[in-house]
């Protein structure tokens, strides 16, 4: 009887042993199946973001639709299909004179010829009119049939921008190409705000610099190397220029864009996996800002965008 007593107690021991390895292991399983959820669900909500920005690019007034930028010269400048024309549009796509933008001390009218086709915001022209530009924050949009265009202001340079929803860079876009979608490149960095925002001179591609508001640095460790990056403001959110160790290999040469919330109790989230290239990877028309020295990285991102080979230049 004795020896049954004893026997009983062992089993419940084995018994309580194999009930919480079974336990155990369930535990891990059901952590394990929400782990690969959230991954899923991450995964999905990056492609779809991807997706976005893909369309956002191939759209009637994105930046692959570009076909043109024209330096505004001071006086009257001709547009037109016609060859000759300051502003040439191209062949087919509109009168061969529709009217000129005139040009005076960094104000530009719209003069348009009697019986041209344009529209001022969707609307017919009262001519002459007065065109904002992008500077102003409330950018007036011309368009001519499947043409749009924008006056857009460069430091001292004033430019016409011109798109063409049939333009053969966007009927031949191929899309875009990504590094595989990895958490570990999305990190929480330290954020360490300037007392008062800090004017960094950012240069362009036209060679312009232009001094523009940081309201701090971000400090992370990536790659086993102790990383700092220097954002601008842009609205509200904070926007990283950077090169890493792939810029010239396998992504842009220039250099990726990074777009993050505002810092929040002085932590920043940034996820190069929605890295991007500047729009100079796709057209020669656009005016790209450059990523600033300190924000040249020496690791490697392996992340974001690669670089897709549509640039002109």
């Amino acid at each position: 009887m004795a020896a049954v007593l004893d026997w009983t107690p062992k089993i419940t021991r084995t018994m309580r042993i194999r009930t919480l390895g079974h336990c155990g292991c369930l535990s891990l399983a059901i952590w394990l199946t929400a782990a690969e959820s959230g991954d899923r669900a991450y995964r999905e909500e990056m492609q779809k973001w991807r997706d976005g920005y893909t369309a956002s690019l191939k759209a009637e007034n994105g930046w692959v639709a570009l076909a043109g930028l024209f330096w505004l010269k001071e006086g009257a400048n001709q547009v037109g299909a016609a060859p000759g024309n300051s502003i040439m549009l191209p062949p087919g796509s509109a009168p061969e004179s529709a009217g000129s933008f005139v040009f005076h001390q960094g104000s530009t009218q719209l003069l348009v010829n009697s019986g041209a086709p344009v529209l001022l915001n969707g609307k017919p022209v009262p001519s002459p009119a007065t065109l904002k530009p992008d500077s102003s924050g409330e950018t007036d949009r011309i368009t001519l049939g499947r043409l749009s265009m924008i006056v857009i202001q460069r430091g001292a340079r004033y430019g016409v921008r011109l798109w063409d929803s049939q333009s053969p860079a966007r009927l031949n876009f191929g899309g875009t190409r990504w590094f595989p979608v990895r958490e570990s490149y999305r990190v929480t960095a330290q954020f360490t705000s300037y007392p008062q925002p800090k004017m960094i001179p950012i240069l362009n591609i036209l060679g312009d610099t232009e001094p523009t508001p940081s309201p701090g640095f971000a400090t992370f460790e990536l790659g086993g190397k102790q990383c700092r990056l220097e954002p601008v403001l842009e609205g509200d959110q904070l926007f990283f220029m950077f090169k890493d160790a792939t810029s010239g290999h396998e992504t842009y040469p220039a250099g990726r864009f990074l777009y993050t919330a505002l810092p929040v109790d002085g932590k920043v989230v940034l996820d190069f996996n929605h890295a991007h290239n500047p729009p100079c990877a796709f057209t020669p028309y656009a005016t790209c800002p450059l990523p600033p020295k300190q924000n040249h990285l020496s690791v490697a991102i392996e992340a974001g965008e690669l670089n897709s080979g549509h640039a002109a230049n």
